[in-house]
């Protein structure tokens, strides 16, 4: 179970590209914005842009809330 007893599953209704942050923000009791703003942050901060990647990878592990 996960910090804020919500199951780790894509947001359908808070969503601004597929909802996964929104997802991950609600998993851990964050607000999704700040962990959006938090997100693009250390994206941008890093080396090579390791952010997309990171984001493909949770896209493909973060479960489609249908399912």
């Amino acid at each position: 179970m996960s910090p804020s007893g919500a199951p780790l599953r894509r947001s359908p209704d808070n969503q601004v590209l597929v909802g996964v942050l929104a997802g991950v923000a609600d998993f851990f009791g964050v607000e999704a914005r700040r962990l959006r703003i938090a997100y693009v942050i250390l994206s941008v901060l890093s080396a090579g842009f390791p952010g997309l990647l990171a984001y493909l990878l949770l896209l493909y592990v973060v479960p489609d809330p249908s399912v």
